[in-house]
């Protein structure tokens, strides 16, 4: 079963800031993921899942690199998937995490200088 955010993700805010100013919904959309971003566990994990083989991670692999416990890296991880940066897939007792690719690119195409 793959969990995803209910709510509007970065990819609805994809027009770069230099072609056409946010809308206020826009803004507030974008400044949830950044918060959400703005925090280096959050940024080690992004990176973690990102680099891990086939793009997405168990929560168990996660734990050890962070040196944090299991319900340390859970609380995060959650952070992440509210603000539709990862999608969430229980199997078993296990949880996979994997990059929305979308949130990810809309990010890149909003903070981009070129036009």
């Amino acid at each position: 079963m793959t969990t995803t955010p209910s709510t509007a993700t970065a990819a609805d805010c994809c027009t770069p800031l230099l072609r056409e100013p946010l809308s206020a919904g826009q803004a507030d959309q974008l400044a949830r993921v950044l918060k959400a971003l703005a925090d280096p566990v959050r940024l080690r994990l992004v990176s973690l899942v990102a680099a891990h083989e086939g793009g997405e991670a168990c929560v168990c692999e996660l734990t050890e690199p962070l040196s944090l416990s299991q319900p340390t890296v859970s609380h995060h991880l959650k952070i992440l998937v509210e603000a539709g940066i990862f999608t969430r897939d229980k199997r078993g007792v296990w949880a996979y995490y994997a990059l929305v690719p979308a949130t990810m690119d809309a990010l890149s195409a909003v903070l981009s200088t070129t036009r």
